[in-house]
């Protein structure tokens, strides 16, 4: 295999393993948890994930667009400096939070506050092993976190509170942190830090930051307050619903890191189209399969998933299979405007995440959380729609101009 074909393999590897780690931990903890208890880390997870995300958009994706490769190092010492320093001031406020709080929820926000930085840190490094590209090396350390962290909660007795369990999963990543720290030494030896690009005005993860918060922020933080105004049970629900389609995420990650080079290699725009939506086609169809038969499991394997929280998450799965097949649709249509008019794309990422927030509230409020996942359902149909009305709209006008030149 080639150097190439290696890379773009330990790439979706590592990607699916970080899924794997995501999917596991909500697993693991549903099932050591009552309902009430997976509802209290389902809250802190979500904090967690919207965490991971902006520090994502901010630092990751700045570091992986770095072309100068004698500055590699020392943007990767950079970004991990910035994260630890932003991670320690954002675990503090939370710690304030959960200490501000009172029951099992407060202290649930505390520990994540404790383990916060560790936590970010130890993800960021993926990211400077891409921008080195050296994936394997981030694949390692995220091997270990999946073992460690499974081990870790697997050891924890029946009924564990949340904050205890969010605390063992934190902790759990010092041994890949240690590990991926290793791996890139060699990388950054010599190299000196430097925060003040990071908070320079114009600093390009500011833009990276708006289009996550529309387009991936918006929906957790709706969820998350859905939570505060109505019921945390809401929360583990839609939450445990969600985690059972995380091997279609790993699917969706990968079409978005690796479909642009692969799509842009179609002759011309309707090549393009008509690749992404086969694409679309044949993950829309395994959305719909994947849902099919989690709907279908006895309830005794869905009480071995997801334990109490499986009757309130089985009722949702029609409504989140249906947005998980939508959702393969807009994927292939957003990667297509991508490839032929990347400015498209944060327009529809505006309007039609903050349309599905509407939809998540106000489904919620007509019909309870069945609603607010049906809410969800509709309105990454509707961008999906309107991503493809927009893809048909550039094809037309490429074939008009493919018709010109011809006739000239």
């Amino acid at each position: 295999m080639s150097r190439r074909g290696l890379a773009a393999v330990s790439s979706v590897l590592d990607q699916a393993a970080s899924s794997a780690t995501n999917i596991l931990v909500l697993v693991l903890a549903a099932r050591l948890s009552s309902a009430s208890g997976f509802a209290d880390f389902s809250m802190v997870y979500v904090t967690f994930s919207v965490l991971l995300g902006l520090n994502m958009a901010y630092v990751g994706q700045t570091v992986v667009l770095e072309k100068d490769e004698d500055r590699l190092g020392a943007v990767c010492r950079s970004s991990l400096a910035f994260t630890a320093a932003a991670s320690a001031a954002a675990g503090a406020l939370l710690a304030v939070v959960g200490l501000a709080v009172p029951g099992a929820g407060g202290r649930a926000f505390l520990a994540l506050g404790l383990v916060l930085p560790l936590v970010l840190v130890q993800d960021g490094l993926r990211y400077c092993f891409s921008a080195l590209r050296t994936p394997e090396r981030a694949l390692a350390a995220d091997a270990l976190r999946l073992v460690c962290v499974v081990a870790a909660l697997l050891l924890q007795p029946e009924g564990a509170s949340a904050g205890r369990l969010v605390l063992v999963w934190g902790v759990s990543a010092l041994p890949a942190l240690a590990l991926g720290l290793v791996l890139l030494r060699p990388y950054v030896r010599g190299s000196a830090a430097d925060l003040r690009p990071y908070l320079r005005r114009g600093h390009l993860g500011q833009r990276f930051v708006v289009e996550f918060a529309v387009g991936n922020g918006s929906s957790q933080l709706a969820v998350l307050g859905l939570g505060l105004f109505a019921t945390p049970l809401a929360v583990g629900a839609l939450r445990g619903a969600t985690t059972l389609f995380g091997p279609l995420n790993v699917l969706f990650n990968s079409a978005n890191a690796f479909g642009p080079p692969v799509v842009g290699r179609a002759s011309g725009k309707r090549g393009v189209v008509r690749l992404t939506v086969a694409m679309g086609g044949v993950l829309a169809a395994l959305g719909a399969l994947w849902g099919t038969v989690l709907y279908a499991l006895p309830e005794h394997l869905g009480r071995e998933l997801l334990g109490d929280t499986w009757a309130a998450a089985h009722a949702l799965l029609p409504a989140t299979g249906a947005q998980y097949a939508v959702m393969g649709l807009g994927t292939c249509a957003l990667l297509t405007l991508r490839v032929l008019n990347p400015r498209a794309t944060l327009s529809l990422q505006v309007v039609f995440s903050l349309l599905s927030v509407a939809l998540l509230l106000g489904g919620y409020a007509l019909a309870g959380v069945a609603g607010a996942a049906w809410g969800l359902a509709a309105g990454s149909a509707l961008k999906a729609a309107a991503a493809w009305l927009r893809v048909s709209r550039l094809a037309a006008v490429g074939a008009r101009e493919s018709g010109v030149t011809t006739a000239a």
